[in-house]
């Protein structure tokens, strides 16, 4: 079992990796990539223009989102699993980052599978979903994220990562404050800016308005926006901007207000050995060890103090966290781990077993974590 054959299955929103805002075919290009360096070998599901060293099937021939597209996206995901189901018979394991539509297909195949959940998990109907396929192994970025479910069919949880070299870290921060991300009710936008004028500094925004945020934009952010001098909107950017903008800013704002699953940025941020200055909501006490890479508050006054002494933090300490806790090499030896567990209690029980009935009692061992 040294080589797998691993079939990564990502959403058709957004290539993989994609060209701008995307956390979920981020982290997948991140983990597919580290796979195959590690040699497996590694089918790709996504979108035509995704780039991979793997073996890319695709169903599209670009990514929902930038294609325009603005049909039932259940169509190309069903496309998706189709071509999935064709050739099942060529791996060792399928991981899916998807939507469950693929659930009462995978169920019955004799291949083990699991599923990384990347989205909040608080809606009441999951319950009767998870009962429902209790025996589809669930996977989360965060343990904050399967609170509102604890008897799912949990498997493991595994944190996002970042390759390493993928952005350098900046020692000499500039006076200014960074926001990343969507322009979101969630993501509180407002918050940031107010943390921004009670300090008078700079705020830099890059972040994306989609269409369902259109009226939230206009009712409540523009006007915060629009003639304030100290916030300068950028709009989304790529890698390279997110290096920019990140290495050297004075701390990145997290001023969320959500049960966020995992919260890519903050890494992204720590990565460039910028501190996160985060509320206390979901997977963020997680990720933020207060004082080492970030400070957790609760309020305004709160985070504005924590501007203050934001430099008292170590930038190379904080690198230096990343390093430790958030390297893709650890995650796909995480992930690595799980698919072994799979593919063992699968050759030993046929096609019936099941991972379900809470994964505390399946007897695939304890999560896994990082320090």
């Amino acid at each position: 079992m040294d080589c797998l054959r691993i079939a990564q299955i990502a959403p058709l929103w957004e290539s993989v990796p994609p060209l701008r805002y995307g956390g979920t075919e981020r982290v997948v290009h991140y983990l597919t990539e580290e796979l195959v360096r590690l040699g497996h070998e590694v089918v790709l599901f996504a979108s035509g223009d995704s780039c991979t060293r793997a073996e890319l099937q695709s169903c599209i021939p670009s990514s929902l989102r930038l294609g325009g597209h603005r049909g039932d996206p259940m169509v190309y995901e069903l496309i998706q699993l189709d071509r999935l189901l064709s050739q099942v018979e060529r791996f060792d394991i399928l991981h899916f980052h998807t939507s469950p539509l693929h659930f009462p297909a995978v169920t019955r195949l004799p291949v083990p599978l699991l599923n990384t959940l990347h989205g909040p998990q608080n809606s009441p109907e999951l319950v009767a979903l998870y009962q429902q396929f209790s025996s589809v192994p669930l996977v989360s970025i965060s343990d904050a994220q399967r609170r509102p479910i604890p008897t799912a069919p949990w498997l493991g949880t595994v944190y996002h990562a970042l390759p390493p070299d993928l952005y350098r870290p900046g020692y000499d921060p500039k006076p200014y404050l960074a926001f990343v991300g969507r322009v979101s009710p969630e993501k509180r936008l407002d918050r940031a800016i107010a943390i921004a004028t009670a300090v008078g500094l700079p705020l830099r925004v890059a972040a994306k308005v989609d269409l369902a945020d259109q009226a939230y934009w206009q009712e409540v952010i523009e006007p915060l926006v629009r003639g304030n001098p100290l916030v300068e909107f950028i709009g989304e950017v790529d890698d390279a901007g997110k290096q920019e903008l990140l290495a050297n800013a004075l701390a990145l704002l997290f001023p969320i207000d959500w049960p966020e699953p995992f919260g890519l940025v903050m890494i992204e941020a720590n990565a460039c050995g910028t501190p996160v200055i985060a509320w206390r909501e979901g997977s963020t006490p997680e990720i933020i060890q207060n004082g080492v890479n970030g400070v957790l508050v609760d309020s305004i006054e709160a985070a504005a103090e924590a501007v203050r002494g934001i430099e008292r933090l170590d930038r190379r300490r904080v690198r230096a966290n990343f390093e430790r806790r958030f390297s893709v090499a650890r995650q796909a030896q995480d992930y690595l781990a799980l698919y072994r567990r799979l593919i063992e209690a699968r050759g030993g029980s046929g096609l019936s077993m099941s991972v379900g009935v809470a994964a505390a009692a399946n007897g695939l061992g304890p999560v896994l974590h990082v320090a």
